[in-house]
């Protein structure tokens, strides 16, 4: 066993998993996994820039995870960073902001790659399962992007697309300031627009409508899953591997639409940090389901950081 600490982070949030690894048996032994929404991507497609709040609030977490990092021994770290630190001006700020903490520099890595590492994560404990049928569509929705990929024991296509429920919510859904609520017709329209464009450009690269099992991953796709089970509060043994159907996610969304921020911050399920961003994230789920026609999604709460961890191994 090799202990390992992965650092995932992205538009909306940032996670930590530390686990023992066994690449010999595919055996990853999770020994603390915790996520802290830090909206790093906060006015990156409007600015080009990373905000200054928002990197103090990115680098207050790396400080609790170096503390986790160091009480529990992890032999090695790896840090990748995502959509937002990949499109700002001054990512070099954030590159040493990470480094004076925990030591090692954050890799600021493709989509390509992001999309690789999601599919690992998401498929390796699914290997030999009889009622699911490869090829798997690993979809990871994030805060600035979404990716896209199809394989089974290898990848077939991957690609990432600029549609993660942040960069839509604040290009569609922000008026002075504030998050239109519930959005009107015209913006749930551009939305769609903006997510179909995305889905064309898609399916350049990935053959998404020869996937059999759609697999969603993150946390807009693992919350619908807790508000479809109806759960008292957000529990990751009850989501991992749960299965929503398409007309439960078309009603979940639409509800979701049309309700108010005090109505979506009463799910007892529902992030904060999520609240205003949960909508889009909906709306990219279910926008993909009716363009390959999938009947349902299998949710998993492995994915990006898992992969991560195993690139590690």
């Amino acid at each position: 066993m090799t202990r390992v600490a992965a650092v995932d982070c992205g538009t909306n949030s940032i996670r930590l998993l530390v686990a023992d690894a066994d690449p010999a048996t595919g055996e990853l032994v999770e020994l603390d996994r915790r996520m802290i929404i830090v909206r790093l991507g906060q006015g990156v497609d409007r600015t080009g820039r990373l905000a200054p709040e928002a990197l103090e609030r990115t680098f207050a977490a790396c400080r609790e995870y170096a503390a986790v990092i160091k009480e529990l021994g992890a032999e090695r770290i790896r840090f990748v960073a995502t959509s937002a630190s990949r499109d700002a001006e001054n990512r070099e700020d954030f590159v040493r902001g990470v480094f004076d903490i925990l030591g090692v520099e954050p890799e600021v890595i493709s989509g390509d790659r992001e999309a690789e590492f999601s599919f690992t994560g998401a498929t390796k404990e699914l290997t030999g399962r009889t009622d699911l049928t490869t090829p798997y569509l690993v979809v990871d929705i994030g805060g600035g992007s979404t990716e896209f990929v199809v394989g089974d024991g290898r990848v077939r296509g991957a690609r990432s697309v600029d549609i993660g429920c942040v960069r839509l919510t604040e290009r569609h859904l922000v008026r002075d300031g504030a998050v239109v609520d519930p959005p009107g017709p015209e913006q749930i329209a551009a939305i769609r627009a903006d997510i179909e464009a995305a889905l064309d450009l898609a399916e350049r690269d990935v053959p998404l409508r020869e996937a059999h099992t759609l697999v969603g991953l993150a946390g807009s796709v693992t919350t619908l899953s807790a508000i479809a089970q109806d759960l008292p509060a957000y529990d990751s043994a009850a989501i991992h591997h749960s299965r929503i159907a398409h007309d439960r996610v078309r009603e979940i969304t639409e509800w979701l639409l049309r309700s108010t921020h005090a109505e979506r911050e009463a799910v007892p399920s529902m992030h904060p940090g999520r609240v205003d961003v949960i909508a889009a994230g909906a709306l990219v789920l279910l926008s993909i389901m009716e363009r390959i026609g999938a009947t349902e999604v299998v949710v998993s709460e492995h994915d990006i950081l898992d992969g991560i961890a195993w690139s590690v191994a």
